[in-house]
């Protein structure tokens, strides 16, 4: 599980294709801290697997591998990335640790498109204190959106500022067009989408609840044990 808090802004040091699957070389000298093989790290919100050997990792100076099945990419943005390309990372958060986003699996539903940007009003010092994206919304998932609801964009945890039938926006802070991909996205770009899983069990538990429940199988009485015969009388003297 994941937070939405992106850690680090890292960069893809190498693509491998492996036919149906592809091999994804990376560098994020903060999350590969500790790290361990078969560890989670979220790249752009996709959960993947950290591959190296604990001698690999020693000696890898902040970098780290990942296998993306042909389903992941086919699934997500992942399949264009290029080496050179910048991406959110975010290691899998610990028991115990502060929830600053929202519960986050790092399992995509969708890919959006970046319709438009518009800069918000500006600050003291005349640079926009906010930024207003609008993405298209896939079919299938716009019922999981609610305004001021919580939705996981590249990686990153966002309120939903409207959601439309067929397209949501955000407005993001400074902090966060700073240090992650979504400052420099611009109209056309691709981005992963995963709405809040909380709401796609309210939906599940919701439809079962409406399920017509057969009624169960009548049994049948228990039959009565007769009566039990009477003893005979004892015989008197005669």
């Amino acid at each position: 599980m994941f937070t939405g808090i992106v850690e680090e802004l890292g960069e893809v040091v190498s693509v491998e294709d492996l036919g149906d699957s592809s091999r994804i070389r990376l560098r994020g000298p903060r999350v590969t801290e500790g790290v361990r093989h078969g560890d989670s790290i979220a790249v752009n919100g996709v959960c993947l697997t950290v591959v190296d050997t604990p001698g690999q990792l020693a000696a890898s100076g902040g970098e780290f591998s990942a296998d993306v099945m042909a389903e992941t990419l086919k699934r997500s943005s992942l399949g264009a990335l290029t080496p050179g390309s910048r991406v959110n990372l975010e290691r899998a958060m610990a028991l115990g640790d502060r929830l600053g986003g929202h519960l986050v699996q790092g399992h995509v539903d969708a890919t959006a498109t970046l319709l438009s940007r518009s800069p918000g009003e500006p600050g003291a010092d005349g640079r926009p204190q906010w930024d207003v994206l609008r993405f298209t919304l896939p079919p299938g998932i716009a019922r999981y959106l609610v305004d001021k609801g919580s939705i996981t964009v590249d990686g990153v945890s966002l309120t939903v500022v409207e959601a439309g039938p067929d397209f949501f926006t955000v407005s993001l802070i400074p902090a966060t067009l700073a240090l992650t991909t979504l400052g420099g996205k611009q109209p056309g770009d691709a981005v992963n989408l995963e709405v809040d899983v909380l709401a796609k069990y309210v939906e599940r538990l919701l439809a079962a609840g409406t399920t017509a429940v057969p009624a169960p199988a009548a049994v049948p009485a228990p039959a009565e044990d007769p009566a039990p015969a009477e003893d005979p009388a004892p015989a008197g003297d005669r």
